[in-house]
C-alpha cells in the first residue's frame, strides 16, 4: 500500500530556481550493495515530483544512497527521467576510467559521494586520490561523517584538490556546543573558501527535536551567518535514516525562516549557491 502524502503547504514561499542539494531515488529493481545497513522503501521520481510541486522546488540533486553503494544506475536513471534540472552525485573509486569520468559528467554527475558511517562504500585511504582524480572534470568531494570526528580528519581534508561539501551541519551525531573542536574545525573547513556545508536533516541527530531543533540549528545559524556564499539547502527527501521522527518537507523549507531570517541570505542558500557549484 503506497504511503499516504502530505497536502502541507509551507509558510515560506520558494523562490525562483530553488535548489533541494539531497536527496535519494530508490527502486528495488535495483540490487542492494553487501555493504549496505539501510533498507530503504520504494521512493520513486513521481513521488519525488509531486513533493517538488508541493514545495516549489525547481531543481534537484539526486544523491547516490549507500544502499547501492558503487552501482550508480539507479540514480543516473532518476537524473535522466527529471532532465536538465537535475544533477547527480556518484560513488566510484580509483578504479574508474578518466573516459567513465567524462561519461558521468555528461550525464550530471557534480561529484563524488564519501559517506563514512556504517554502511560506507569507500575507505578513507581513498579520499585524497579520488579528490584529484574528479577534480578536472568540476566535481567536489560530498562528505558525511559524525562531525566531532572532524579533527582528526582535518589535515586530509584541507590538502584536497577539489572543493568539499559537507552535509547535513556536518551531522554531528551526539549535537555539540559552538566551542566544541568538531565544529571548530568545520567553521574553519568553510573559513577557507572551498567548503560548503549543507542545511539539512536536524531531526537524524537533535535531541532537542521539534520545532526548530536547536541544538542543530544554532549550529546551522553560526554557519550561515558567518558564510551565506556556501550554504546550501535540502529536504534529504524519502528520509532513508530508521528510527528517526521525521517532519513534514514543508517544515525543511520552512526551518530556514528561523535560521536564516534575512531574505537575501536565504535566497543564496536555496537558489544562486547551489546554481554555482552545481553548474544550473
Amino acid at each position: 500500500m503506497p504511503a499516504i502524502e502530505s497536502t502541507l503547504t509551507p509558510k515560506l514561499k520558494a523562490p525562483p530556481g530553488t535548489c533541494d542539494t539531497h536527496m535519494h531515488i530508490y527502486d528495488p529493481k535495483y540490487p542492494k550493495a553487501p555493504t549496505a545497513k539501510i533498507d530503504a522503501p520504494a521512493a520513486p521520481v513521481s513521488a519525488y515530483r509531486r513533493m517538488c510541486e508541493r514545495l516549489g522546488i525547481e531543481r534537484s540533486v539526486v544523491v547516490q544512497p549507500s544502499t547501492y553503494g558503487k552501482d550508480n544506475r539507479c540514480t543516473l536513471e532518476a537524473v535522466a527521467t527529471m532532465g536538465r534540472n537535475a544533477r547527480c552525485i556518484v560513488v566510484v573509486d580509483e578504479t574508474v576510467s578518466d573516459a567513465e569520468l567524462d561519461r558521468l559528467t555528461r550525464l550530471g554527475a557534480r561529484g563524488i559521494r564519501f559517506f563514512m558511517l556504517a554502511g560506507a562504500p569507500l575507505p578513507w585511504d581513498i579520499l585524497e586520490t579520488m579528490s584529484a582524480r574528479v577534480a578536472p572534470f568540476g566535481w567536489h568531494v560530498q562528505l558525511q561523517l559524525d562531525g566531532r570526528d572532524l579533527p582528526e580528519r582535518a589535515a586530509m581534508l584541507k590538502r584536497l584538490v577539489s572543493t568539499l561539501v559537507i552535509d547535513h551541519v556536518g551531522k554531528f551525531l551526539e549535537p555539540v556546543p559552538l566551542d566544541h573542536p568538531g565544529f571548530r574545525t568545520l567553521q574553519g573547513l568553510v573559513d577557507s573558501g572551498r567548503t560548503w556545508v549543507k542545511l539539512s536533516a536536524p531531526y537524524e541527530v537533535s535531541k532537542v527535536g521539534p520545532p526548530n531543533y536547536d541544538d542543530v540549528g544554532k549550529l546551522a545559524k553560526a554557519l550561515a551567518k558567518a558564510a551565506p556564499e556556501r550554504m546550501l539547502w535540502a529536504t534529504n527527501w524519502p528520509h532513508p535514516t530508521p528510527g528517526v521522527r521525521v517532519p513534514d518537507d514543508a517544515w525543511m523549507l520552512d526551518m530556514l525562516l528561523d535560521w536564516i531570517p534575512d531574505e537575501a541570505a536565504r535566497n543564496k542558500t536555496l537558489v544562486d549557491n547551489p546554481a554555482q557549484l552545481y553548474g544550473f
